[in-house]
């Protein structure tokens, strides 16, 4: 594995001496924001999970090597080549270091990556989900199944509202996967803190979620737990408002013909444009939020 492998020496001087770690994904500094937002997103976040008591790790593939642990210098080198770096899902890990080539890592390549250096908690921002159609596209994202079989807590702010959610979470349920709801009992929708649909438990404090997740472990169940943590209420976008961007979105990527690893890419940089911006800097705040409560609980899990 360590012909493959790069973990950084601060991430593995953590990991060995139990101390608290939070992996961080790089598709939304490649693929997610332009530049430079994207790069000052991504050291903002992780400063973020040091004033929170934790070492973060974002992870991407970088000349072939999966990293745990970029340095400043990598993520401003993904940030700049921006959309030329290849959205890397779990079917792209052979290829792209065969080729010795690069990745921004998804919901689903972050969770690999981070499993195989021994990171239990990572903050994103939203997980990928079922596409609407997907009834007739099979368009359905890779992070459900990850979800199913890879021991990561994920901490986010809901399956993002491009998506179909009512079918995502039966995605879910089907897979075994818990999907707790943090201080609320109501699964948020990524720009907005509710969705009209329940998650399967409302937990209110990082050390209960450290509690569950350690039971899951112990347990030796597979697969991870999703934590769905809502963005903050001053930053929380109207639905309406929201939900016509999306539509429109949807409307010009089918009329395009946009799909598969574009569609989300797209449609993120849509609705950006038809919010004027405003989707943008909720993105931001609610990364940050879980970022977070990411490390308070990487850190309850490191005391257990």
């Amino acid at each position: 594995m360590n012909k493959y492998l790069s973990i950084s020496s601060e991430v593995q001087e953590a990991i060995k001496s139990g101390k608290p770690v939070v992996a961080l994904e790089s598709t939304i500094i490649s693929h997610g924001m332009p530049y430079p937002q994207n790069v000052e997103t991504a050291l903002r976040v992780e400063q973020t999970i040091r004033d929170n008591g934790a070492i973060p790790a974002t992870i991407a593939i970088i000349g072939g090597k999966l990293k745990a642990g970029c340095t400043p210098e990598e993520i401003e080198y993904l940030g700049k080549k921006g959309q030329d770096v290849i959205k890397a899902s779990r079917r792209d890990l052979p290829v792209l270091i065969a080729r010795g080539e690069d990745g921004a890592t998804t919901v689903t390549t972050t969770m690999i990556i981070a499993a195989m250096a021994g990171i239990k908690v990572f903050a994103t921002g939203g997980i990928g989900g079922v596409h609407r159609g997907a009834e007739t596209s099979m368009d359905i994202s890779a992070d459900l199944e990850e979800l199913a079989q890879t021991p990561v807590m994920v901490i986010c702010a809901g399956a993002k509202s491009i998506l179909d959610l009512g079918l995502t979470l039966e995605y879910l349920e089907t897979k075994g996967v818990p999907v707790i709801g943090y201080q609320t009992e109501e699964l948020p929708a990524f720009y907005t803190r509710k969705s009209g649909f329940g998650v399967d438990y409302r937990i209110d404090s990082p050390e209960e979620l450290a509690l569950a997740f350690k039971a899951k472990l112990d347990l030796g169940l597979h697969g991870g737990m999703l934590v769905t943590n809502p963005i903050p209420e001053e930053f929380s976008m109207d639905a309406n408002v929201i939900n016509k961007a999306i539509d429109e979105a949807i409307d010009e990527a089918n009329k395009l013909g946009i799909h598969g690893k574009q569609t989300t890419p797209f449609l993120l940089a849509k609705v950006k444009d038809l919010t004027g911006g405003d989707s943008l800097a909720a993105n931001i705040q609610l990364v940050l939020n879980n970022a977070r409560l990411a490390a308070r609980t990487a850190t309850a899990l490191s005391n257990l």
